[in-house]
């Protein structure tokens, strides 16, 4: 990163804080496929359509999804899909951390199965 003044930096703070939420996670995971409207993001994500609307709400905000409307349909698509290379930096970063905890954790696990019994 280079020099950032503030203003850029709470830029991407919100960028980053718009990804913290598991249902925005879901909702543009579900989007990589192509549009969807609010009623298929509802049923894939499993949440209310207020809150399905809320989330998308964001997303378009800062700028990670974008919205059409069509008759009394609103659909939504991604507006920037570089946001999937970060997830996959993201998710290849944290499944490697998880593998490499994987023998530490099954000897811990060994180890308490002793202790309990």
């Amino acid at each position: 990163m280079e020099k950032l003044n503030d203003i850029a930096l709470e830029h991407i703070a919100q960028y980053f804080q718009a990804l913290s939420e598991p249902t925005r996670l879901k909702i543009l995971h579900s989007l990589q496929d192509g549009e969807r409207n609010v009623s298929e993001l509802t049923e894939l994500s499993g949440c209310t359509q207020a809150n399905v609307s809320k989330h998308l709400s964001l997303l378009a905000k800062i700028g990670l999804v974008k919205r059409e409307s069509r008759g009394t349909s609103v659909y939504y698509n991604i507006a920037d899909p570089s946001i999937y290379t970060l997830c996959e930096l993201v998710c290849g970063q944290i499944g490697s951390r998880l593998a490499d905890e994987a023998p530490l954790r099954a000897m811990l696990l060994s180890s308490l199965d002793k202790f309990n019994t």
